[in-house]
Order: structure tokens, then sequence, then C-alpha cells
């Protein structure tokens, strides 16, 4: 019993340090540049181990981004201000707010997901399927307004699409022209779009 439960520890160990390893690499030289090996390499963990607990570097991304959509869900239920009335600018603002943080905390992941999704369009598929299921909550929050969206998935597809876009540029690429944005700024002007649009 005292082995099955070492053995079961020691591949817990290593899915962590995998997915930890992952992240740091994905970071240092984008997802589309690292390599299995860069993987297990950092993890200090032998090759073959890899297959253990992933298919490839698709099945370990899809599971990184569970993870953190799942550590999201947790935090909103223990943070307090959380208001799903979506006609008032201050539950917008205090979404737009957790999804800044939210995308600055995994920016490595972030990355990822869009750069497999450009040049895998099946993973990217699957991994908009996983971020979709998790949206399925915010339909409530659309209910609150005074015009609700026929369609509250194709309102949240657009609101995600905004915020994304708007991380992307100013958290990944920067504009050309060196100009900066601090987070005030950003959620200020992102919160201002979302709520003229849905409330209007």
């Amino acid at each position: 019993m005292t082995d099955t439960v070492s053995r079961r520890q020691r591949a817990a160990g290593t899915e962590v340090a995998l997915k930890q390893a992952a992240r740091e690499i994905f970071a240092e030289r984008g997802y589309l540049n690292t390599k299995i090996t860069d993987i297990t390499a950092a993890a200090g963990r032998a090759t073959g181990s890899f297959y253990n607990h992933f298919a490839g570097k698709e099945e370990l991304l899809e599971a990184l981004l569970k993870d953190m959509l799942l550590e999201a869900d947790e935090a909103v239920v223990d943070v307090a201000g959380h208001d799903a009335d979506f006609s008032k600018l201050s539950a917008i603002r205090w979404h737009v707010a957790a999804f800044w943080g939210f995308y600055q905390a995994h920016l490595p992941e972030m990355v990822a997901v869009k750069q497999a999704a450009m040049a895998d369009p099946e993973l990217g598929r699957r991994l908009q399927q996983i971020m979709a299921d998790d949206d399925q909550h915010m339909i409530e929050h659309f209910s609150h307004l005074p015009r609700p969206p026929a369609d509250p998935l194709v309102a949240i597809s657009a609101m995600n699409a905004l915020m994304e876009g708007f991380a992307y540029t100013w958290l990944v690429v920067n504009p050309a022209n060196g100009q900066t944005i601090t987070d005030e700024a950003a959620i200020d002007t992102l919160t201002n779009l979302l709520h003229h649009g849905l409330v209007g």
C-alpha cells in the first residue's frame, strides 16, 4: 500500500514539475519553439516520463488551460465584490479587472494558447471549447441588462475577443510607438467600452 501511495505521489510530482517547466519554457521561447525534450530537461525528468502524463505538447497545454480556468473560478468564490449584474458599471469593471489580472498572471499560457491556435486550427478549436465551457456561468450576468442579448454566448465571445485582443496588444506585443498603459487605464478603457456596448 505504501509503495502504491509513494508511486502516486511521485507521479503527481512529475506532472506538476512538467507543467511548471512548460510555463517557464513557453515564457522563454514561445510555445511553437518549445520541444518536449526542453520541457523534460527543465523539469529534471526523463523524456519518457512525459508520455506517462501527456500524449504530446498539445495535451499539456490543454491541461494547463483547464488548471488556469479552475484556479480562476475558485478565486472568484473567494474574492469580495463579485456582482453578476452587468447593468452596473462596477460589476463589469470587477470582471474586467479580474480578467486583466488573470491574463498577467498567466501570460506564458495565454500567449501559448494564441500561438497554438494559429498553428493548429483543430487544437485551437479544442482550446476555445475549454474556454467556452467555462463561460457558461456568465450567461446569468447578461440577464440583468435592460435589453439582454438574443444570444448571450455570442455576446460573451465578443466580450472575450475584445479583452483578449486588448491584453495581447498591450501586455505582449506593445505598440510600435513605445506607448505604455497603466493597469488602471487599461481596465477603465475596457470597462467603459463594454458598459456602453452592453447597456447603451
